[in-house]
């Protein structure tokens, strides 16, 4: 399963993500978990200590490697073929969670004019986690997806948009389905997090609903998720019976029983 999860900021998609990585692995997938957003905080999500997280660098930052990556000798001329499947092994970390972790740095869009080394590299290495290898990956992404290109996307099983209830992330995710469907991403999914109340719930649905989103699931507001948040901890390792948590695992139940290919 190839699982992309985007949404607004301040939203809880990095909880999300990390929290379907959690659940692919204990149901004995190999998952690979991709940090992609321009503030990576996936590390700590997953169990990663702070001090730890602290020392990676993300693909997109690491100068040398990009340099032997892209490097043909000449100034201000670089290699376009070069192989990526060896930044897995070499800069992955295995998390207390059993989920392996990569952190990619950002990702400029396709359209965006980039064509230096560094969005090079990290463009190769994204399509080849998606299109070539057989474990589990699941990306916590910026909002938007144009940074896939078509004949990346074509093979996400998944994409899921994160929102709250404000108009804001909601609107956010509906702009995330268009270019999903542009792209041909096979399933697309809303999940509603940080719902206080009914009229939250009401809000989420009625939304999706107008913009015919299907809605994976609703995750309830949880004050050990914010504190575990606070204090840099994972909350699939300090929370114990977090209602969200237990919210989170039924949507990955969900998740295998439509979506997986």
């Amino acid at each position: 399963m190839k699982l992309a999860v985007s949404g607004k900021g301040g939203v809880g998609k990095t909880f999300v993500a990390a929290g379907l990585a959690y659940f692919l692995a204990k149901k004995g997938f190999k998952v690979l978990a991709i940090d992609a957003d321009p503030t990576p905080n996936l590390a700590l999500t997953l169990g990663v200590r702070y001090e730890e997280a602290n020392r990676i660098v993300p693909i997109s930052e690491n100068q040398r490697l990009i340099s032997e990556k892209t490097g043909a000798g000449f100034g201000g001329v670089y290699r376009l073929t070069f192989t990526v499947d060896d930044i897995v092994r070499d800069f992955s970390y295995l998390s207390p969670l059993g989920v392996s972790l990569l952190v990619m740095g950002t990702v400029r869009s396709a359209g965006s004019g980039c064509m230096c080394p560094a969005n090079a590299v990290i463009r190769a290495l994204l399509r080849h986690l998606i299109v070539e290898r057989d474990e589990a990956v699941v990306i916590d992404m910026e909002a938007g997806i144009e940074h896939f290109g078509r004949g990346t996307a074509e093979h996400v099983d998944v994409m899921l948009g994160v929102a709250d209830s404000s108009l804001k992330a909601l609107e956010t995710v509906k702009r995330v389905s268009r270019l999903a469907f542009d792209m041909g991403v096979a399933h697309m999914f809303l999940v509603g997090n940080k719902v206080y109340s009914q009229e939250d719930r009401a809000r989420i649905e009625r939304f999706a609903s107008e913009a015919s989103l299907e809605v994976l699931g609703l995750i309830p507001y949880d004050e050990k998720i914010v504190e575990a948040d606070r204090l840099g901890e994972s909350p699939f390792l300090c929370t114990g019976d977090s209602f969200a948590v237990q919210a989170l695992m039924k949507i990955g139940e969900r998740l295998l029983d439509t979506a997986q290919p």
